[in-house]
C-alpha cells in the first residue's frame, strides 16, 4: 500500500498547475488564468471576463542551440502584436512551450500591455512561490 500511496503522490505533484490572477486599472478589469504543465504554459490574457482571442504560441530553443524564440499566430488577427511578445517572453522565461492568448474590448494593445505583463509576472512568481514551498516540504 505505502507503494501506491508514493505512486498517488507523485502523479498528484506532476499535474498541471492552474493560477488565476486580476488587477483593475483604468476602471476595467485584467484577467490572467496560467496553466503550466511539464512542458508548457498557457495563458489567457483578457479584459473584463475569462475569454479566449488571439492565440499564439512560441517554441523555446533547445538548450544547445542558440537563436531566438520562434512564434506564430494561430487563432485571431487582432493584439497579434502583444499575443507573440507575451508568448516569446514566457517560452524564454519558462524554458517551455507556450500558449498566449489575448482578449480585449475596449482597450488598445498598447494601453494594455503594462497590464497584461504585470499578470504575467504575478502568476509566474505565484507559480514558482509554490514549487519552492513544495520542495521545501519534501525536504
Amino acid at each position: 500500500m505505502e507503494h501506491w500511496d508514493r505512486t498517488l503522490e507523485e502523479a498528484k505533484a506532476e499535474r498541471a498547475k492552474v493560477i488565476k490572477e486580476e488587477l483593475v486599472e483604468q476602471d476595467t478589469r485584467f484577467l490572467a488564468v496560467y496553466v503550466e504543465a511539464k512542458n508548457s504554459c498557457l495563458i489567457l490574457l483578457s479584459e473584463r471576463e475569462d475569454k479566449l482571442g488571439t492565440l499564439a504560441i512560441a517554441v523555446p530553443r533547445p538548450k544547445d542551440l542558440i537563436g531566438p524564440v520562434t512564434s506564430s499566430i494561430l487563432l485571431g488577427d487582432r493584439n497579434t502584436v502583444s499575443a507573440r511578445m507575451f508568448a516569446e517572453y514566457v517560452a524564454a522565461k519558462k524554458v517551455k512551450i507556450a500558449l498566449v492568448s489575448v482578449y480585449l474590448e475596449r482597450l488598445s494593445e498598447m494601453q494594455a500591455q503594462t497590464f497584461f505583463m504585470h499578470l504575467i509576472e504575478k502568476a509566474v512568481k505565484k507559480e514558482a512561490e509554490s514549487e519552492s514551498e513544495k520542495e521545501a516540504s519534501e525536504a
